[in-house]
């Protein structure tokens, strides 16, 4: 489910889940940080560039398979589950080489995250972000926004649950560049290109003086605070939380979905967690 390749000096990691928008499963978040630790180890590999097959990058955490396996977790399960899903984010986010998202199409909440987690992040015109899983009874569980987007923009999409397009990205910072899908690999090519002729130490003690940086901000801290938060979020079992579920596990995530989206007028999109 995940796909590990090397390009002259970079490592290309693609979450190959085409047919379930690359929704994370327990699965794909132990194969990505069986590459993770991959591409970390090979000298030979100077750039991490992650993706998503298909039309998608990520759609999020695979909420069906969280309702097959756990009908209303606890508090504790839940922080189990939850920690497990951030430590592989922060495995990214610390990697000590330069990483890029090459993003096309939805990039959601976990996945969201996951591209929030690396350096730099290329997207296609027709890729939309944001974390709609506040709108059932979750939220992000990673919290890098607030260090990416500042506190205005990170409001706005987790009060609302809107999702944002790649115009919006790029003005909001989350995005490098918007290239049209057929230039998608190339950009972030000539980025690899860029970056890879700079000596490996000289990469490695960079990136942990930006993410030392980040770090005295308070963002570990913010970070382990959120998982905690999030347990709770999660195991509240608000009634809109417990009607989204029961209609999951009894009518599927597609009607879940639907009736998610109706409750707000709008139609998010195929998948949402």
């Amino acid at each position: 489910m995940v796909i590990y390749e090397t390009r002259g000096p970079s490592a290309w990691i693609t979450l190959n889940r085409p047919d379930k928008l690359n929704a994370l499963s327990y699965q794909v978040v132990d194969e990505l940080e069986t590459a993770l630790k991959r591409a970390e180890a090979d000298d030979e590999v100077r750039v991490v560039v992650l993706r998503g097959a298909g039309r998608a990058f990520c759609a999020g955490y695979d909420l069906a398979q969280e309702a097959a396996d756990q009908q209303e977790p606890t508090v504790a399960e839940w922080r189990g589950v939850l920690g497990r899903d951030v430590e592989v984010t922060m495995q990214l986010w610390g990697l000590s080489k330069p990483t890029i998202a090459a993003v096309q199409g939805w990039c959601l909440a976990g996945g969201m995250e996951l591209a929030m987690a690396c350096d730099l992040l290329v997207c296609t015109d027709d890729a939309r972000f944001g974390e709609p899983e506040v709108r059932y009874g979750s939220g992000p569980v990673t919290l890098l926004m607030p260090f990416v987007l500042g506190q205005r923009h990170t409001r706005e999409l987790l009060l609302t649950g809107d999702t944002i397009d790649a115009a919006t990205a790029l003005s909001w910072g989350i995005a490098n560049r918007v290239v049209s899908a057929d230039r998608l690999e190339a950009t972030v090519g000539e980025f690899v290109a860029k970056i890879a002729p700079t000596p490996l130490v000289v990469l490695q003690l960079t990136k942990a003086a930006l993410n030392r940086a980040q770090k005295a901000m308070g963002l570990l801290e913010a970070v382990e605070a959120n998982v905690d938060l999030s347990a709770m979020l999660n195991g509240a079992q608000a009634p809109e939380q417990v009607a989204f579920d029961t209609l999951m596990r009894e009518q599927g995530l597609k009607a879940a979905l639907q009736w998610r989206d109706e409750r707000y007028g709008e139609i998010l999109g195929e998948l949402g967690g």
